[in-house]
């Protein structure tokens, strides 16, 4: 693709997804397809759902390659959720079945696609579990997708974070407009793919470099998810259920605007984005002991957050 049609193909995606964007927000209320604020919710008014489709629907029409072709029946499985709930035996094979042919896409063999769907489902639900806060997961993953288009290349990743910048428009804080699972189990699934791509081409005798900075620039948002899930086990939760026990919302329930916690996830993000070399060892370091920083100092603490006390 020419530079000149890529940049077309970018401001057709970016306008096309803030102008959709503008009418889900219009729409999906009128439909009643809300999210309304309850004990578990970050939002204090309902707000329209399901708007993940103004990235999915540009990118899928401007770049149809397979990184972003594969998630589209979880995006539609996501889609349902938003609209009615589906329960997890029906999503969890989807998102098993996604993470496979990501993998093998991406050429691993079949058993390593096979055991490569698993972590791939992990970050799926990750970056789901992430998207409580308004403008966190599309702020962060406009950095991580631009980067990832990049270091892999992929033409069709640099219209997908075109599109996600036209919806954080109206996803930043005060957010009118939710992307729902459609958007974020789309957008998960597009993070594991290109971890995987990224993976396969070290393991063949590619460059090493770009997984580790992929990874390194996932980081904010993993390392949250995963520590949160990992405190969550050792308490005897149950992984499923809903909660507010991130560091996330922990630190939102400590009193941060949705714009502070938003902005300092999608700095590190940025800032991890240009670390190359042996700076990255440092760097994840650094990181982990903010979060804990962070943890200890200003967050909510997690046995109060786990018990309702603000």
């Amino acid at each position: 693709m020419s530079i000149p049609m890529l940049l077309l193909r970018l401001a057709i995606g970016l306008i096309a997804a803030w102008a959709l964007a503008g009418l889900l927000s219009h729409g999906l209320g009128a439909w009643g397809w809300l999210d309304q604020p309850n004990a578990r919710s970050s939002h204090v008014r309902p707000t329209p759902r399901g708007g993940g489709l103004a990235f999915v629907v540009p990118t899928v029409l401007l770049a149809p390659t397979p990184l972003v072709l594969i998630p589209l029946p979880l995006a539609l499985v996501g889609l349902l959720d938003d609209r009615s709930g589906l329960p997890v035996r029906v999503r969890l094979p989807v998102q098993l079945l996604t993470g496979f042919a990501l993998a093998w896409q991406a050429g691993w063999s079949l058993p390593g696609a096979l055991l490569a769907a698993v972590p791939a489902t992990a970050l799926i639900n990750a970056i789901n579990f992430m998207d409580g806060l308004d403008g966190l997961v599309a702020s962060c993953l406009v950095i991580w997708i631009g980067l990832a288009a990049l270091l892999l290349p992929n033409p069709a990743l640099w219209v997908l974070a075109a599109a996600v910048a036209g919806f954080l428009v109206w996803n930043w804080s005060p957010a009118r407009l939710f992307m729902g699972d459609v958007g974020s189990t789309y957008l998960g699934a597009v993070l594991a793919g290109g971890l995987l791509t990224a993976a396969h081409s070290a393991t063949v005798g590619g460059a090493s470099e770009p997984m580790l900075v992929l990874c390194l620039a996932a980081l904010p948002l993993m390392a949250d998810a995963f520590s949160c899930l990992l405190r969550r086990l050792l308490a005897g939760q149950r992984l499923w259920k809903a909660h507010r026990l991130h560091l996330y919302q922990r630190l939102q329930q400590a009193g941060w605007s949705h714009r502070r916690v938003a902005g300092l996830y999608a700095g590190l993000t940025a800032l991890l984005a240009c670390v190359r070399g042996p700076a990255v060892g440092p760097a994840a370091t650094a990181v982990l002991l903010l979060g804990f920083w962070l943890d200890r100092r200003w967050a909510l603490p997690f046995a109060a957050s786990a018990q309702g006390r603000r």
